[in-house]
């Protein structure tokens, strides 16, 4: 079971946090939640550099972990509050909520989550909330079983993900549901991708070990390794110098859906239509002879994708520009094109637990008019006989076998070739759907397409 389940709540922490404390971090890791529990923001771009190093871990464990089990976190909070905080004060609810995941889910001295959490409220200006906190992290240590039993009733709270995607997620995998949510809830892997140029992965397997760090061998992507326990990427042998990079297993799936297409045909003029962050586009480049041209919409994330080509020394044609439209193409088709479309993010919610909170019912629908949108405009640029591939990083049908078996219907010079002889993922219409498990790979979809020549 997880270790951030309601099944398992007294695990481990990461090392050194059983003796860490302050005010500060609390303090900080409250602000940077305040943005999440109100819908207006995420934690993409955590920049832990503002709590002081040996205070970084536990900083980092208390805002993901918090989001992870946020619908249990607030489950709980409303049983202890008398009355809600105000929204001026959601920095004060925040507090609440890190203190209750300390309690009940990180190995921190009891009077630390108690006393160091109330007290971080004078560094947000809000004495008058340190009565308030310890009061209610008091009462929750005298009657933790009760409360938690009576919140877990609710399936929605013992689960940890909001009404509207869990009834998403049973209705698209009634056999499944559960599992997906119990994947959801634990973090992912730390996966590598080797830089074929630079060797294979058996041999750097050997300078993991080297190093002290354990591995294993992907079942699906080749050139993949999943790390038995997480690290700090300069700790990796030659990250700096481009022999690795991290990627999870199921997005490294893509070079292998597209070498069939790519292996035969050096010079091959290629489209990664929304590359950001880079890591298909740098994979595809590791690995094939081509003319890469990557655009994106975010001229912020693009920067990273020409950071990241320039750490693995590869070339490719950046393109500020939005897929939706035209206006970048110079006019010549291209050989394939790989679509990662824009999604809900549902097959990697334990990457980005802040998925649960930010996401709402409507954006599924106008994403899949988005992707929709994608497809149309981007499918005449590809040349006769050439191959689009299609991903996303969701489970949800409408994103994705639906969205596809729509597309094939409307457009006649389209046809699957996704393979239905690999090992990875399940059948899903015209493509294959991967659901996210643990110690393993994300959740993922692909749907391989061809233009006819004929």
């Amino acid at each position: 079971m997880s270790q951030e389940t309601p099944d398992n709540r007294q695990h481990k922490s990461p090392r050194g946090l059983e003796n860490d404390g302050g005010l500060a971090v609390r303090a900080a890791a409250a602000r940077a939640l305040v943005p999440v529990i109100t819908g207006k923001g995420s934690l993409a771009g955590l920049d832990d550099h503002q709590v002081v190093a040996r205070d970084r871990a536990l900083f980092k464990a208390l805002c993901y972990g918090t989001c992870r089990t946020l619908p249990r976190l607030e489950a709980l909070a409303a049983k202890l509050l008398v009355k809600p905080f105000k929204v001026r004060d959601a920095d004060v609810q925040a507090l609440l909520l890190l203190g209750i995941y300390q309690l009940l889910y990180l190995r921190v001295p009891a009077h630390a989550a108690v006393g160091e959490t109330a007290g971080a409220a004078r560094l947000l200006g809000k004495e008058w909330a340190t009565r308030v906190l310890n009061g209610c992290l008091r009462r929750l240590q005298r009657e933790s079983a009760a409360l938690q039993a009576e919140a877990d009733r609710d399936p929605a709270v013992a689960l940890l993900h909001p009404k509207w995607l869990l009834k998403e997620l049973r209705q698209a995998w009634p056999d499944d549901w559960r599992t997906i949510a119990e994947a959801n809830n634990r973090p992912g892997p730390m996966t590598l991708r080797v830089n074929r140029r630079h060797g294979d992965r058996e041999a750097y397997l050997d300078r993991l070990d080297a190093a002290g760090l354990e591995g294993r061998l992907c079942l699906h992507a080749p050139d993949g390794i999943t790390l038995e326990a997480p690290c700090d990427v300069h700790d990796l042998p030659g990250f700096a110098a481009g022999h690795v990079s991290v990627q999870d297993e199921a997005a490294q799936l893509a070079s292998v859906l597209l070498g069939p297409v790519l292996a035969p045909r050096p010079g091959a003029r290629v489209l990664d239509a929304c590359c950001a962050p880079g890591g298909k586009t740098a994979h595809l480049l590791e690995i094939f002879d081509i003319d890469l041209h990557a655009l994106d919409s975010d001229a912020e994330r693009l920067a990273r994708v020409e950071d990241t080509l320039e750490r693995l020394g590869l070339e490719a044609s950046l393109g500020h520009g939005d897929a939706t439209g035209r206006d970048w193409w110079d006019g010549t088709p291209f050989d394939a094109i790989l679509l990662d479309a824009p999604c809900s993010g549902s097959g990697v919610i334990r990457r980005h637990p802040d998925i649960k909170r930010l996401r709402r019912p409507a954006d599924i629908p106008a994403l899949a008019a988005l992707q929709a949108g994608l497809l149309d405009n981007l499918w005449p640029l590809l040349a006769p006989g050439g191959t689009l591939l299609y991903a996303t990083c969701s489970v949800l049908p409408e994103e994705n076998h639906e969205q596809v078996a729509a597309f094939l219907a409307r457009t006649p010079d389209a046809e699957s070739t996704t393979p239905g002889d690999v090992a990875w993922g399940r059948p899903a219409g015209a493509g294959r759907q991967l659901l996210p498990e643990i110690d393993s790979h994300d959740g993922f979809f692909y749907a391989r397409l061809r233009k006819r020549s004929d």
